[in-house]
């Protein structure tokens, strides 16, 4: 059996225990868990959406807790400035000397899991401190460059429903996202059992499933998973179709899209299914995979147009009339 064989039954094994110990904190939400491990071992950011109430910042507190990594979290507001996510030098006085210099003290963005908390609660110029970081894992702080430990996640919160007061995330930042991830409502059930475990005075003790070189080498291993040649046609035509001045769009897109989806798009759809089909044990993704993880890379980087609203037609629901 090839190491890399034996890798991929270990890492389905993990996944499974890291499941396991996730619904001792969470209730339900078993597809956006999938989703946020598969962003992860793609070395991808998410963003979750949702209305308050739904355990949004609990989850992603709890998938740093099993996976033994660093978290911070920053809760934006609209006071807050770049430096209180990136850092700031201060100047500090050497006793011995009377000498003075600049020291950096990092901000919160120097850890492994970091929780961007209602992200559109600030404003563009405090937003985009966080651009260099997600796509280049390192922070310019005046002349000096720092780079970031790995693995490196930046998980996003938003409200869909309160707009006042808000900053719409840019294109440019949503695009660094791998994944739009929508967190919906618990079925009866699952808010049956959310409202007896959390009333009841009991506390959750959650055990560390994975540490920091085991993600980074299950990492280098979703790299190495073979892909074939229809698969990543699949996901090139998938996201060639949504742009609106193209040969191939149909007519639907070219009346309710505005702006299609990037290259990166592509990028994500076949990594997301390598990631995917990881986890599932299986030794190379299918066109299932790339379906499957569609919607969440689709929903930021396609932009519907006037006629969209006018008609009532969702970004979701034209991905899912492509799909």
């Amino acid at each position: 059996m090839s190491d890399d064989v034996k890798k991929l039954q270990e890492m389905v094994s993990a996944f499974d225990r890291l499941k396991a110990e996730l619904s001792k904190a969470i209730v339900g939400q078993d597809a956006v868990i999938e989703q946020l491990v598969v962003a992860m071992l793609s070395r991808g950011h998410a963003l979750l959406v949702g209305v308050p109430g739904l355990a949004k910042t609990l989850l992603i507190k709890s998938l740093a807790e099993v996976l033994d990594l660093s978290f911070s979290r920053i809760q934006f507001t609209p006071d807050l400035m770049p430096s209180d996510i990136t850092g700031t030098d201060i100047i500090e006085e050497d006793h011995s000397t009377g000498k003075r210099e600049f020291r950096f003290v990092k901000g919160p963005v120097f850890a492994n899991i970091v929780l961007a908390d209602e992200i559109n609660r600030t404003p563009p110029k405090t937003q985009a401190a966080l651009l260099e970081a997600m796509q280049e894992h390192r922070v310019t702080a005046g002349v000096e460059s720092y780079v970031l430990d790995e693995p490196f996640f930046v998980l996003a919160t938003q409200n869909p429903i309160e707009q006042e007061g808000t900053y719409p995330l840019p294109e440019a930042q949503l695009d660094r996202f791998m994944f739009n991830l929508m967190v919906e409502y618990p079925s009866r059930d699952e808010e049956r059992k959310i409202v007896s475990q959390t009333t009841s005075g009991a506390t959750v003790k959650l055990k560390k499933v994975l540490d920091r070189q085991a993600i980074m080498d299950y990492q280098e291993l979703i790299r190495r998973v073979p892909v074939a040649d229809n698969v990543i046609d699949y996901a090139v035509d998938l996201v060639v179709k949504t742009r609106p001045d193209g040969e191939s769009a149909p007519d639907y897109i070219k009346k309710w899209v505005g702006w299609g989806a990037g290259p990166r798009a592509s990028q994500y759809l076949v990594l997301g299914a390598k990631a995917r089909a990881a986890m599932m044990g299986n030794p190379t993704p299918s066109i299932e995979d790339v379906r499957a993880v569609a919607l969440p890379v689709l929903r930021h980087r396609v932009l519907t147009n006037f006629n969209a609203e006018a008609d009532g037609v969702t970004v979701d629901e034209i991905i899912k009339k492509l799909l």
